[in-house]
């Protein structure tokens, strides 16, 4: 599902609620309606969005009676800075998937099955759980250090003689394209669909990169200088 259709269905509160009750255990609408204190008919219609969405499922007990749990995991992220607004949604990675490819991340694993005792998987649990949360801090970290690459940038754009612009909102234009090229897009339009720009307003910010020696066309596609 489109990350940012997700981010408003989960906007209403309710449905968060039906969420965080049906990660505890699986329920019936009855249940959930008495748990909000809403009718049932409004309650039916919020799983009807959960389940059309993936985020839920509802399977038949042996008296005919429906209920409802969690479908699936799934991570949601928003990026919120002064050079860009994002969201993204992520489903776990299957188990086969090589961690050798983040050459940025050294994690150690073991899977289950390497975990024999009842005691030993309460305490992988607990790894992975400061994993987990060791992860979110370095996200956060992350996020800093790109705001402050991107603020340097922008600076440099307005102090330095290289653009020749004061302009605040054109000089993080520049960073934008700038940062752009750094992760790999090459055409024009490319470039323009990743920040949100006309292409013409990103072919003249090329020009002008070019003419000072700081990005190079080759074969109709842009790169930094080296």
């Amino acid at each position: 599902m489109d990350p940012a259709a997700l981010l408003d269905l989960l906007g209403n509160e309710n449905r968060r609620r039906i969420l965080r009750l049906l990660a505890r255990k699986p329920c019936y609408v009855t249940e959930i309606s008495e748990y909000l204190g809403v009718s049932p008919k409004a309650v039916i219609d919020h799983l009807r969005r959960l389940e059309t969405a993936g985020l839920i499922e509802s399977r038949v007990d042996d008296q005919r009676r429906k209920y409802f749990s969690i479908a699936r995991n799934l991570r949601l992220e928003v990026n919120v800075s002064p050079y860009g607004f994002g969201t993204k949604s992520a489903y776990p990675a299957s188990r086969t998937l090589d961690m050798s490819r983040c050459r940025h991340l050294s994690i150690e694993l073991s899977g289950p099955e390497d975990v024999a005792e009842l005691a030993d998987l309460a305490r992988e649990i607990e790894r992975l759980e400061e994993l987990s949360r060791e992860l979110s801090m370095a996200q956060r970290w992350v996020q800093g250090q790109l705001t402050d690459a991107m603020d340097a940038v922008s600076e440099q754009v307005r102090e330095g003689e290289a653009i020749g612009t004061r302009d605040e909102s054109e000089a993080r234009f520049y960073a934008e394209v700038l940062s752009a090229l750094a992760g790999g897009a090459r055409t024009v339009e490319s470039i323009s669909e990743q920040v949100d720009a006309a292409p013409a307003l990103v072919a003249s910010a090329l020009d002008t990169l070019s003419n000072r020696g700081i990005a190079e066309r080759e074969d109709g596609r842009w790169y930094l200088s080296e």
